[in-house]
Formats: C-alpha cells, structure tokens, sequence
C-alpha cells in the first residue's frame, strides 16, 4: 500500500509538471526584471528549455541590450567547462558568427545548460535590425557547428534551435519600459 501511494504522488507530480510546461509554452515571452536588470525571453521551439534572451541594464540607462541564448544538452563530457570563455561557431539563419560561453550549469542532474553571448548592442538599432533580419529570412535559427578543434557533436546532443521573434520589438520594448522604473527607483 505505501508502494502505491508513492507511484500516486510520482504520476500527480509528473502530471502538475506537464500542464506547467504547457501552460508556459503558449505564453511564449516572459518579461521580468532582477536587481538591476530587466529581460524578455522567448523559449526555444526545438528545446523548450532553451532560451533567446535581451537583458536591459539600469546602469546603461536602458540604451544597450545584452543578447544572449541558451543550450540544454544531455551529453556529458569531462571536459564541458572547458569551453567557459572560448567563441564556438555557430550559424544564425546560415550566417557564420562565434558565440562566447558565459557559463555551464548542471540541468536536472541529466545534462547540462550552456549558456552563450552574443554581445551587448545599442537597443534600438540592434532590435530594428533583428526584426528585419528575422522577417526577411521568415526564421531565427541558431546552428552550433564544427570548428577549429571544436566539435559540436560530442558537447551537444542537439546543435539546432529557432525561436519566434514575432513579438520581439513590443516585448524588448516592455522590458526596456521596466527597466527605466527601475531607474527611476535608484535614482
């Protein structure tokens, strides 16, 4: 009887945690701030868990956004840590960048996140400049691929992800409306 009690409580976790994650696909955005940050985020389409994100600093007078994204991987190499601080190549849309490994984080014990850099940019230029490229090429694709003595496979079980940035502009735009209270709150 306690055995079956416990499998009662495991399927009613598992079932709250699937109506959670159901529930937070269809908001697709979040908005939000922290400390002295604001953001807006979009999940991943491939990898829910992964994430587009635009951070909005209070400290730059809400002019610049930080643009970063995120990978889960369920491969477990040693050496994964390795890669804090190097440019990995990857494609965005086909285009050939670099991405800079900010951090590793264990995720669920069953892989890890890595979390990369694109930059830091003028907000609005680089938010106009997004929309369009995303509108032209009707997707937001990021590839992580082989390079120089990097090989993609053996970090990352899946290299793919796109995002929806139909809502990227009045998003980034809400987030940098928050970011300015918190402004406003330091000064």
């Amino acid at each position: 009887m306690h055995d079956q009690n416990r499998v009662v409580r495991w399927i009613t976790f598992f079932f709250l945690i699937v109506i959670t994650f159901q529930a937070k696909a269809d908001e697709e955005w979040s908005i939000d701030k922290y400390k002295s940050l604001s953001y807006a985020r979009v999940n991943g389409e491939v990898i829910h868990g992964d994430m587009l994100n635009f951070f909005i600093g209070s400290h730059e007078n809400c002019q610049k956004v930080y643009n970063s994204f995120t990978f889960v991987t369920y491969k477990k190499p040693s050496d994964i840590n390795q890669l804090i601080g190097k440019n990995i190549p990857i494609k965005i849309n086909d285009k050939n960048l670099t991405a800079k490994v900010q951090a590793v984080y264990p995720f669920f014990e069953m892989g890890y996140r890595v979390s990369f850099s694109l930059g830091t940019y003028p907000l609005k230029r680089y938010i106009d400049y997004l929309s369009n490229f995303y509108v032209e090429a009707k997707k937001f694709e990021i590839k992580i691929v082989d390079g120089i003595d990097f090989k993609a496979a053996k970090y990352f079980d899946i290299t793919t992800n796109n995002w929806k940035l139909d809502k990227l502009v009045p998003s980034v735009l809400k987030a940098r409306k928050l970011c300015k209270t918190i402004s406003e709150l330091e000064s």
